[in-house]
């Protein structure tokens, strides 16, 4: 698609934002849209499915992420390169309004950002639109594994990994100019970041990592239900067998997997819940138990 093109203006809401901390599930989720849009369009022109039906984990085709330097960049129509975070972060609400009005089909945009505003005074407005956002889903995972997670991803010890998620002031991609390929996204600390999707200005899906393992179908068909995808049974049920954590480590060990951080031994690690209980220090449970008491209890995350 060319974005330089006049648009043909739509105003219907179009974006869907998948929002998550880091390590929480978000891939996972890509996963299994590409898996059951791919399967709905077989269906509705094969009547049939293939055995052989895969997915390729390096094109999951559900949507740019919404960080995306190159995505954001070409629906402005010039360079991000000479300008701050600050600058940047103000111009996305520009960015997504004009996408969405070009967007022919719903859009899947992975956000690692928490929700904010930007801009002062009058000028003030959501990051993310509320008239260009059809809905977000927020998929959110105790704390006390999304540490460990986040840690080996970030190429850091545990305690600098549980110092981090309690800095308001957190970001990944935060080089004030550069050539980096997503642009700055602020997480704030993991319970500022859960918190500001809670009460964010749009329609809303919370779902827990934990859920989407302990009760897969009746929590992926929420999801689809509220992402309006498909939501046969069927469909679901095959794209869950495809997107299993452990088919999903095996494409990664055959293909690799372009969003893999260099130096990082492999994106799909383990996936397991309560690993904590293996890994964690009493101290360390401590610390993140006193850092996000009240939002773990909210969650049902309290050990």
């Amino acid at each position: 698609m060319n974005f330089l093109e006049p648009p043909v203006i739509n105003h219907e809401a179009r974006l869907f934002w998948l929002a998550s901390y880091p390590k929480s599930g978000n891939t996972w989720t890509r996963s299994f849209i590409a898996a059951l849009r791919s399967m709905n369009e077989e269906f509705i022109h094969e009547n049939t499915f293939e055995e052989s039906f895969d997915i390729d984990l390096n094109d999951l085709r559900t949507g740019v992420i919404a960080s995306g330097r190159e995505w954001i960049q070409n629906a402005l129509g010039f360079s991000l390169d000479s300008l701050t975070p600050n600058e940047i972060d103000t111009l996305r609400p520009s960015a997504y309004r004009y996408i969405n009005s070009v967007t022919k089909n719903w859009g899947y945009h992975k956000a690692h950002d928490a929700y904010s505003f930007v801009g002062e005074g009058a000028a003030r407005q959501p990051m993310f639109p509320r008239d260009v956002t059809r809905g977000a889903l927020y998929i959110v995972r105790n704390p006390l594994d999304v540490c460990i997670s986040f840690a080996n991803h970030s190429k850091c010890s545990i305690d600098e990994s549980i110092a981090k998620m309690n800095n308001s002031n957190c970001a990944l991609c935060k080089t004030e100019i550069g050539q980096a390929n997503q642009v700055r996204q602020r997480l704030r600390s993991w319970s500022g970041h859960v918190r500001s999707w809670q009460n964010a200005d749009l329609p809303v899906k919370i779902v827990r990592y934990e859920d989407m393992k302990s009760k897969p179908f009746e929590t992926f068909f929420e999801i689809a239900t509220f992402l309006e995808l498909p939501n046969d049974k069927e469909l679901i049920e095959k794209s869950l067998e495809l997107t299993r954590f452990e088919r999903l480590q095996k494409k990664e060990r055959e293909f690799g997997f372009r969003e893999k951080p260099v130096g990082v031994q492999s994106f799909f690690r383990k996936g397991i819940v309560g690993d904590w209980k293996n890994t964690l220090s009493t101290q360390q449970v401590d610390t993140i138990v006193k850092d996000h008491s009240e939002v773990m209890s909210n969650l049902g995350y309290l050990p």
